[in-house]
């Protein structure tokens, strides 16, 4: 549970305070963490391990049980004999079990929020553990989900539970090894604005720290622990469609998805159907370089001629020549409103159909 490096970090600040060497094994005798050889005293541990004691003097070093639930977990051995040696092991042997039940109460914690994000508890479950683990169960909670171009490699588990404005009411975990996911506890003041904040802050704390590429997407408020896995679920949603249709953001938020939130939902034989439906057996991005970038361009300047024109630095009649030849291909006037919606819908459709062709191979 407690990884060795911090083990071997712990014995290492305890040996630089009290001038006593310490040696951490298992209850087979197996070193752990060791300050010096004290491959000697491996067969002492084991039967030391199996004696009712808590502690013991063998041969001129102390020996002392760490206890995971009432059960020996780890063996601490220090050197030398006496009461000042029995009491330094006493208290070294106190930090190691505090720290033990330390880590085991995060781990807990984790593994009770990943199945709570997952949906894998019953309601009574929700409950009952909340009050054992001391989570308060009625306050407001947005869920966030944090993912970076490199990935776990950047290591921005560690990173986000040690800043980004994470506070000890928060949580955050993982799920899959592509994202972090931050359960984030908010006062009753915080408002969408206060939110799009925290996003930002995380993706500025994380550009500090070098991790490039990030993006942040994050659910709507939830009052109830039990309401928590929506507020993932909707994280998510808005993270694909972000990607889908929002690329040039770094936060996306799911209340604000507008008809991606609908395209995203459609099976995409019914996609496909529609497709074939508006353009017959030719797809929009098939259409040459020059005819998208007009297409892009008139949706930008909503709809207007003398203004599109301008900023491609064409004549109007060039402009309307192409419009003119894109509603012979297509049966689409991007001048009529009606067609315009139709063919921008469509365009979203086929971004949305690629991205899901990604997930098939």
């Amino acid at each position: 549970m407690i990884s060795n490096q911090i083990l071997q970090s712990t014995i290492d600040g305890l040996k630089s305070i009290v001038r006593v060497e310490f040696c951490i094994m298992d209850t087979d005798g197996k070193e752990i963490a060791s300050t010096a050889d004290m491959s000697s005293c491996n067969g002492a541990a084991v039967e030391f391990a199996q004696s009712p004691a808590d502690s013991q003097e063998i041969q001129g070093f102390q020996y002392f049980k760490i206890y995971d639930e009432n059960q020996p977990e780890y063996i601490l051995v220090a050197g030398g004999s006496g009461e000042d040696s029995y009491t330094l092991g006493k208290v070294a042997a106190f930090q190691i079990q505090s720290l033990l039940v330390a880590y085991k109460e995060r781990f807990d914690k984790d593994n009770f929020i990943k199945n709570l994000l997952l949906d894998n508890l019953l309601l009574v479950d929700i409950y009952s553990r909340s009050k054992k683990l001391h989570i308060p169960v009625d306050v407001k909670r947005i869920v966030l989900i944090v993912e970076a171009e490199s990935g776990k490699d950047s290591n921005i588990l560690e990173l986000l539970r040690s800043g980004a404005g994470i506070s000890n009411r928060d949580f955050v975990t993982a799920v899959d090894e592509n994202n972090v996911i931050v359960v984030k506890d908010l006062s009753d003041g915080d408002s969408a604005k206060d939110i799009d904040k925290i996003a930002q802050g995380i993706i500025e704390y994380l550009e500090k720290e070098k991790v490039r590429g990030s993006r942040v997407s994050y659910g709507t408020v939830v009052k109830e622990i039990k309401e928590v896995s929506r507020s993932y679920k909707e994280a998510k949603m808005a993270l694909d469609v972000g990607k889908i249709f929002f690329d040039e953001r770094q936060v996306v938020a799911y209340s604000e998805l507008g008809i991606g939130r609908l395209i995203y939902q459609l099976p995409i034989p019914l996609c496909k159907m529609f497709i074939k439906e508006i353009f017959g057996g030719k797809s929009p991005d098939e259409f040459d370089e020059e005819t998208l970038t007009t297409i892009n361009k008139f949706f930008e300047n909503s709809l207007n001629v003398s203004e599109t024109s301008r900023q491609l630095f064409i004549h109007r009649n060039t402009l309307v020549y192409r419009l003119d030849k894109l509603q012979k291909s297509t049966g689409l006037d991007l001048r009529v409103f009606e067609d315009a919606i139709t063919f921008k819908i469509a365009l979203m459709v086929v971004k949305y159909m690629k991205y899901m062709e990604t997930f098939e191979y």
